[in-house]
C-alpha cells in the first residue's frame, strides 16, 4: 500500500493534458516493438500515448480493421460510437470517425455532443438489433472509447459486435492482427475523410427512459429513498442528472465535476489516479459522505463499473455485494426463466456458489471476461453475469436482454431498490448471509515471475498440479478450464472444501495474479496465499 493511498491528489500527481494529447499525434508506433502494438485485452486496446501505446497510428489502424471485419462478416447497419471522459477519448473519436465515414459506414454520435457510459452503447446496438423493422436495415454494432478505471494518462478503445457485448478473442484477434499489419505498411490502405454526414443517437434519454423495466424505480421514489451518486468524474455524470429528473427521485449528484486530470481524486492503493468506485482508497472522499444518504454510490470512468456505499457497512466488497444482488434478484424476478443460470467469474467469490445452491439455481461458471457471459444474457440461459472486480449485468423484469456489457448504473440503482423493498441495507443483507453460509477471507496478490512463467502459466494443464493438501484440507479440484463454459481460464483454480486460489498471469506486469478465498478465516487465507505460490512455482518448474 502507497503512503499516500486515501489522500488527495496534489499537483505532481496530475498529468499534462497538452504534453499527453500532443504526443497522441505526434509519436509514431513501431510495429516490431511488442510494447507499441496493438493488443486487445478483456476490455479492448489500452495504453497511453506518453508510451507510444495508444496514438493516432493505432486508432486509424484499428479503425480500419474494424470496418474489414465488419465488412466481412456481414454487417451493414449503423455503427454507435461513444467515449467517456479521458483526455485521450476526444481524439481518438476524431480519429475514428475519419475513418468509418471514409468507408462508408452509418455512424451514430451523442446528440448532445456529451460523453457515452459503456453500457448506453450495449443498451443502443440491442435496441437496434432487438427491433425487426431496425435490424432489417441491417445490423448495429458499436465502438465504446473508453480504458475503463485506469488512470488519466491512459486511452482504451473496444470493438462491440451486434450481440452488444465484448468482441470475442477471435474478432479481437483479427482486428489486432490486422491493425498491425496496417501500421506496419506506414498506413497506406487506411481510408481517411472528413467526418462530415454523421448521424446523431439521443443515447441519454433511450437509455433512462428504458431503466423502468429493469429497476423498480417506483418502490425506490415511494420508499423516499435517498440517493448519492457521485460519477467519479465519468461518463454518467448527466445520466444521473438525467435518471434523477426523469423520475423525480431524491437524488443527488454528489460530484458533476469532469475534469481530465482527475484533480479531485484521491490516490488508489499504489499512489495513482484510478477512478476505481470498488478500491477504499480511491473512494477515500466519496465515503466521507456515507453518512448522508440511505444508499451512496460510485461508478468509473466508463460507468461499467459499481460501488456500493451504507451507512452501517462503508464501501462493500465488490464480491458481497454480488452475493446480496444474485439472492435478492433471483427471490423478486418472476418473469426470469425458472432454468436460468447464476453466471460468475471462476476468480468470484465462493459464497456466491452457497447462495445459487440455496436458491436451487444452476452455476455457471466462466473464465475472466465478461464476454462469455454475452450469448447467456442474450438467450435468457444466464439471468446475471457478475465478475469479482465490481462488473455486472442483469437481465429486464421479463426475462429479455437489458445490455450484454456491464452496467454499473444499474446496479447501484439496484442498491437502492433493495433497500426500498427488503428495508435492509446491501450491507445487513450480506451479514445475513454469512450467518447462513460462513464469512470468507478474499484477497487478490502478486507474485513474480518471468515473461516465460507468464507464458507457460497462462497455458499450464490443472494435471500439473501435483499437490495433494492445501493449507492442511485435500484438494478436490484443480482446474485449467472453467466448469460452466469448458474455456481455457488462462491459469489454474485450485479448490478444497474450505478454501480455493486461483493463478494467472498478469498482461501487463512480469507478476501473476494470485485470487484466494478461505472460508477459515484471515489467518488460514495467509497460509493459502503462501502455499499458492509454492505450488504453481513448483507446477512451473
Amino acid at each position: 500500500m502507497h503512503e499516500r493511498a486515501g489522500t488527495p491528489a496534489t499537483e505532481s500527481d496530475l498529468i499534462d493534458v497538452e504534453a499527453l494529447v500532443r504526443a497522441y499525434y505526434e509519436l509514431k508506433p513501431d510495429a516490431s516493438v511488442p510494447a507499441q502494438r496493438v493488443a486487445f485485452g478483456t476490455s479492448g486496446h489500452r495504453g497511453s500515448a506518453l508510451d507510444t501505446a495508444f496514438n493516432e497510428h493505432h486508432i486509424l489502424a484499428i479503425t480500419q480493421a474494424i470496418c474489414e471485419y465488419r465488412a466481412a462478416q456481414g454487417i451493414t447497419g449503423p455503427l454507435f460510437i461513444g467515449a467517456d471522459t479521458h483526455a485521450l477519448s476526444a481524439p481518438a473519436q476524431t480519429t475514428a470517425l475519419d475513418v468509418l465515414v471514409a468507408n462508408g459506414v452509418r455512424v451514430l454520435v451523442d446528440e448532445y455532443d456529451d460523453y457515452v457510459p459503456t453500457p448506453a452503447v450495449s443498451h443502443a446496438i440491442l435496441k437496434w438489433n432487438n427491433d425487426p423493422a431496425r435490424r432489417a436495415e441491417g445490423e448495429a454494432d458499436g465502438i465504446v472509447i473508453t480504458p475503463s478505471h485506469n488512470p488519466p494518462r491512459d486511452g482504451g478503445f473496444k470493438y462491440n459486435p451486434p450481440h452488444g457485448g465484448p468482441a470475442d478473442s477471435d474478432a479481437t484477434g483479427w482486428i489486432a492482427n490486422r491493425a498491425n499489419e496496417l501500421i506496419a505498411g506506414d498506413l497506406h490502405e487506411v481510408n481517411q475523410a472528413e467526418p462530415s454526414g454523421v448521424e446523431t443517437y439521443d443515447f441519454r434519454t433511450n437509455y433512462v427512459a428504458d431503466l423502468e423495466h429493469i429497476i423498480d424505480i417506483e418502490a425506490i421514489k415511494a420508499a423516499g429513498i435517498r440517493i448519492g451518486a457521485d460519477p467519479l468524474g465519468g461518463a454518467s455524470a448527466s445520466y444521473w442528472a438525467a435518471i434523477r429528473d426523469h423520475y423525480g427521485l431524491d437524488l443527488t449528484v454528489v460530484n458533476a465535476r469532469i475534469d481530465p486530470k482527475w484533480s479531485f481524486m484521491t490516490l488508489d492503493w499504489d499512489g495513482k489516479i484510478r477512478m476505481d468506485p470498488s478500491s477504499p482508497s480511491a473512494m477515500a472522499s466519496v465515503l466521507e459522505h456515507a453518512g448522508d444518504y440511505d444508499i451512496l454510490t460510485g461508478n468509473d470512468a466508463d460507468a461499467d463499473r459499481h460501488g456500493i456505499v451504507t451507512p452501517d457497512g462503508g464501501l462493500m466488497n465488490p464480491n458481497h455485494y454480488l452475493a446480496v444482488a444474485i439472492e435478492y434478484l433471483y427471490a423478486h424476478r418472476p418473469g426470469w426463466r425458472p432454468d436460468a443460470a447464476i453466471g460468475k467469474t471462476l476468480v468470484s467469490s465462493s459464497i456466491i456458489d452457497r447462495v445459487a445452491a440455496s436458491l436451487g439455481r444452476r452455476l455457471w461458471e466462466v473464465p475472466v471476461g465478461f464476454k462469455w457471459f454475452v450469448p447467456g444474457l442474450v438467450d435468457g440461459s444466464v439471468a446475471f453475469g457478475g465478475e469479482e472486480s465490481a462488473g455486472a449485468s442483469f437481465l429486464r423484469k421479463d426475462g429479455t436482454v437489458w445490455t450484454t456489457d456491464k452496467d454499473g448504473i444499474i446496479l447501484a440503482l439496484l442498491a437502492s431498490e433493495i433497500r426500498a423493498v427488503t428495508g435492509k441495507s446491501p450491507s445487513e443483507l450480506y451479514r445475513e448471509l454469512t450467518e447462513r453460509f460462513g464469512d470468507p477471507a478474499y484477497e487478490r496478490v502478486d507474485a513474480p515471475a518471468t515473461p516465460d512463467q507468464k507464458a507457460r502459466l497462462g497455458k499450464l494443464d490443472g494435471d500439473a498440479i501435483t499437490a495433494t493438501e492445501l493449507a492442511g484440507d485435500p484438494i478436490t479440484a484443480t482446474l485449467s478450464r472453467a466448469p460452466g463454459n469448458d474455456a481455457a481460464v488462462g491459469g489454474v483454480k485450485v479448490a478444497t472444501d474450505r478454501a480455493w486460489f486461483a493463478a494467472r498471469p498478469s498482461g501487463t506486469e512480469d507478476v501473476y495474479k494470485i485470487y484466494a478465498e478461505s472460508f477459515d478465516g484471515p489467518e488460514h487465507l495467509a497460509l493459502v496465499q503462501q502455499q499458492a505460490k509454492r505450488i504453481v512455482d513448483a507446477a512451473l518448474g
